[in-house]
């Protein structure tokens, strides 16, 4: 369970506003967020908020650092800017640079945090996005309380991401759109409508039942197909649904044997037809 930040950060909730509405600039916006990590979030910042190095005459906002680990890049926006996925390109190229998986981007108000891959060229994934402004603010404050110092130390945010990713759109699609799972499909269907559908046409019904959200993730329709050594026992959904009748002159038709009277003695041979 996460750590409850809600009465400290109702206590510092007004400020964060007030740097909205007065369209604070980016230097003084930093200044209010730097206290949400050390008044909220339990750093010290001192020695765990840093700015820790330059890329190209410019510094990455802020790095979180415990145990001299850093943990997560900070990218910071003026409180009245919004926020687009773009402006965390400068803390990718660092992340990449020492492999650091989590990158948020805020402006006081919204906190967008995303994780990041690096097995081809750099990929990132939203993980969250709160707005400190809206109703949910108990739900707000929960997904916030995964950047706490507790919460990173004792894995809460790793644990969060697993879930996320076992949940997401691309986990699901690739688990749904399997032939073992459209040959299960398909046998269920057959049943209750007594027609036998072929598996690709099921995976594209399925495929266009989706939001248009959760088929960019998922990616164009690819039905994992199993290894042939593994099709051992022939699938029942793939026999016909209606019986095979042979035509009446098909029918082998068999007479019936004559029936011989053998002797109730069979040393009496006189009485063995010939």
């Amino acid at each position: 369970m996460s750590i409850d930040i809600r009465k400290s950060l109702k206590k510092i909730l007004p400020f964060l506003l007030k740097a909205k509405d007065e369209n604070l600039n980016e230097a003084d916006t930093s200044q209010r967020i730097i206290k949400v990590f050390e008044d909220v979030l339990g750093y010290e910042v001192m020695t765990e908020i840093t700015r820790e190095k330059q890329i190209k005459e410019k510094y990455v906002d802020l790095a979180v650092r415990i145990d001299c680990v850093t943990k997560f890049l900070v990218e910071v926006k003026a409180a009245g800017v919004t926020l687009r996925d773009r402006h965390i390109e400068q803390a990718e190229r660092y992340a990449s640079e020492d492999n650091i998986k989590w990158v948020l981007l805020s402006n006081g108000i919204v906190w967008n945090l995303y994780h990041l891959e690096f097995e081809e060229g750099i990929e990132y994934i939203r993980a969250f996005s709160i707005d400190l402004s809206s109703e949910s603010f108990d739900e707000s404050a929960e997904m916030l309380a995964l950047l706490h110092r507790q919460s990173i130390i004792k894995g809460e945010l790793d644990k969060f991401w697993e879930r996320h990713a076992a949940l997401s759109p691309a986990s699901i699609g690739k688990a749904i759109f399997s032939e073992d799972i459209l040959r299960a499909i398909r046998r269920l269907i057959r049943k209750s409508e007594g027609t036998l559908i072929d598996i690709e046409d099921i995976g594209k019904a399925l495929h266009d039942m989706l939001s248009t959200e959760a088929r960019e993730e998922i990616g164009p329709l690819r039905i994992r197909r199993k290894r042939k050594s593994q099709e051992k026992h022939l699938d029942p959904s793939d026999l016909p649904v209606e019986p095979i009748k042979a035509e009446p002159s098909e029918i082998p038709v068999h007479k019936p044997v004559e029936k011989i009277d053998l002797p109730k003695n069979p040393t009496d041979q006189g009485s063995i037809p010939k």
